[in-house]
């Protein structure tokens, strides 16, 4: 069973288990209820998964800080990088989905400066860069520069909250999503200035 958990395989199967739907979804052109197509209601749940897994991978040092010998918390801690791979994969469907439903470039550029579109697209550029260099050879590559690069998830995600609240002006989903990793990273960036608080400073 360990041999299962602790592979890479394993892993990834479990990050993608959300997209299955989805696929099926988009290949046997299936709509919804009231009568969207799936390029359209998949809008929303590829969007959610791709900021969870963002989440996911962000609260990790925090938790770390809270328990510092929780052995599940080391454990996701060697795998970060898969959550934010992961983020990076939903987002770009997300994306595609966008675009399609969208149907042309001339109405992508008319919907580009509203406040809850740009900030999108903002997110995913920045992501960009991240996920590119989420291996270990970019890290090799990269040397002292590769945290500060990775550190750029910050205003990545303050974007993803200002496009989640405004691309339909609903704040709650959002808010409720976000508002826990303000307090962890509230709490990572105390304990940051007053390592004297607890018993193990970690800065990953």
């Amino acid at each position: 069973m360990k041999r299962i958990l602790d592979s890479r395989y394993f892993l990834w199967v479990l990050l993608a288990l959300p997209s299955f739907p989805m696929i099926a979804a988009l290949a046997g052109g299936a709509t919804s209820e009231d009568g969207r197509a799936s390029t359209e209601f998949l809008l929303h749940p590829t969007g959610e998964f791709a900021a969870r897994f963002m989440i996911i991978a962000m609260v990790i040092t925090p938790f770390r800080l809270l328990f510092p010998k929780a052995g599940f918390w080391f454990w996701m801690a060697r795998r970060r990088r898969y959550f934010g791979v992961a983020a990076f994969a939903y987002a770009a469907l997300h994306t595609v989905l966008y675009l399609v439903d969208m149907g042309s470039i001339k109405a992508v550029l008319g919907d580009f400066w509203a406040l809850g579109i740009w900030t999108g697209w903002l997110a995913f550029l920045i992501f960009l860069p991240l996920a590119v260099t989420s291996n270990d050879a970019s890290v090799r590559w990269l040397g002292s520069k590769w945290k500060p690069l990775q550190r750029f998830v910050y205003p990545a995600a303050i974007a993803t909250l200002v496009h989640w609240m405004f691309v339909h002006n609903n704040f709650g989903p959002a808010l409720v999503h976000f508002v826990p990793l303000a307090v962890l990273e509230a709490y990572r960036i105390y304990r940051h200035f007053n390592p004297g608080t607890g018993s193990k400073t970690i800065t990953a």
